[in-house]
């Protein structure tokens, strides 16, 4: 997984240090509590993002990396971190129970839902945190470690300032709300690399799809796992404060690259823009081995969101649409000048009337929790993909709450090739048949 591995590491020494001091104490130390609340500017984005180098821990891209955030249940990534550890030193085993307590199987959903004095194995247990994303497991191994949510709390505080993570604060196992509890997306991004750096022999537990519990299959919350080829971990998470946060890591041609993406405004949406941000930092490294000097800020589409997604102008880094210049196929009053008309240009001189639909298929391009996201997905590919759209008609079409953002009256062929080449840039797609 990297070059080389750490197989005795300088977090040991000082581990007994930390046991003894949390251990008699329950209240945070005192590098936790000078961490400031959470105080977000209320003109600033929800959204931060990161991409590092698994291997160098270079940073290869960032978006407000250092400004404090909810992290919501990637928390649980230290929580698993931690009984990694208690794992790999002894004092702990996969067979070992972990029993369930009143105020462990009082936690609010997600949860695995087992009662009070029942317990689970480890194995099970790592499995609800990383596939359920189970906050009742969460809090039953805090205190199965430290014997109280609180001192756990405080270790995870202290191990996560260890590993360099200077601006996170953790108060819960779980990362259900409160304000106290805050990350950054660099941080977050320590924490990944931490992880499977100190502990690839249980790294392979982040990429569980789905388990088998007391007879019922559970499934994951990690979308990429299916969709996206080398994509192996790590952790989803939500609140209404956070938005939709993932961190997440792949690997393409013996490289591994890790992403945060924090504050996005749907499922779709934060798993895309993962997706968008690994893939170009693949291409980016690829090409910087070849000798050119390029970054993933250069060479991104970044629709970055401000509350419902919300298409950039070219000037906010549009690498798709950066310098290009658009040539109209039929024109009513074409001009003497021989020149490709600027993007302006082509929207005054573009006939008004609209194309008439030449068939009866059609493609998706996702499907969302309002229609106002689903007619802001649509002007972003029409505007970004305009040429594979353009003698379709957008519709949003709503069902069980669900918006599904379409293009309309293609005909087959038409079809398949939009939602190829759309597939190709990395944005979903899928046909629609009459």
């Amino acid at each position: 997984m990297f070059a080389k591995l750490t197989s005795a590491r300088s977090l040991l020494a000082a581990a007994g240090l930390a046991l003894s001091c949390l251990f008699g104490a329950a209240a945070p130390t005192t590098a936790s509590a000078a961490i400031p609340y959470l105080q977000l500017n209320a003109q600033e984005p929800k959204y931060a993002a990161i991409v590092i180098d698994a291997n160098s821990g270079e940073v290869l891209y960032d978006k407000r990396a250092d400004s404090p955030r909810y992290p919501a249940s990637v928390t649980k990534v230290m929580t698993l971190y931690l009984t990694f550890e208690a794992l790999s030193e002894g004092r702990l085993k996969l067979t070992d129970r972990v029993t369930m307590s009143p105020r462990a199987a009082a936690q609010a959903p997600t949860k695995i839902g087992i009662s009070p004095g029942d317990s689970l194995s480890v194995d099970e247990a790592i499995k609800a945190m990383t596939v359920k994303s189970a906050n009742d497991v969460a809090v039953a191994m805090a205190e199965r470690l430290a014997g109280s949510e609180s001192r756990f709390s405080a270790l995870m505080t202290l191990r996560g300032q260890e590993l360099g993570m200077r601006n996170t604060r953790f108060v819960n196992a779980s990362g259900l709300p409160d304000s106290r509890q805050i990350s950054t997306a660099r941080d977050l991004a320590i924490l990944s690399r931490a992880t499977m750096r100190d502990f690839p022999q249980y790294y392979s537990y982040f990429a569980v799809k789905g388990f088998y519990f007391r007879g019922n299959y559970i499934k994951g919350h990690n979308r990429l796992l299916d969709s996206m080829e080398g994509f192996d971990g790590l952790k989803t998470g939500y609140t209404n404060a956070s938005g939709f946060n993932l961190a997440g890591s792949a690997v393409r041609d013996g490289r591994r690259l890790i992403a945060v993406v924090l504050g996005g405004p749907s499922t779709a949406w934060r798993d895309n823009n993962m997706e968008d941000l690994l893939l170009t930092g693949f291409d980016v490294m690829k090409r910087r081995s070849r000798g050119e000097r390029t970054s993933i800020a250069a060479n991104i589409y970044e629709d970055e969101p401000t509350g419902p997604i919300e298409r950039p102008s070219v000037e906010q880094g549009d690498g798709d649409q950066a310098g290009l210049r658009i040539v109209l196929t039929e024109n009513p009053h074409p001009t003497p000048v021989k020149v490709s008309p600027t993007l302006r240009d082509a929207k005054k001189e573009a006939p008004k009337a609209a194309k008439k639909p030449k068939g009866e298929w059609g493609v998706q391009v996702g499907a969302f929790k309002s229609k106002s996201l689903a007619n802001d997905q649509l002007k972003l590919v029409r505007g970004r993909f305009a040429k594979m759209v353009a003698e379709a008609e957008g519709a949003v079409e709503g069902a069980g709450g669900t918006f599904r953002a379409q293009f309309q009256g293609m005909t087959s062929d038409a079809a398949r090739s939009a939602c190829s080449a759309l597939k190709a840039k990395r944005v979903p797609c899928m046909v629609l048949q009459p």
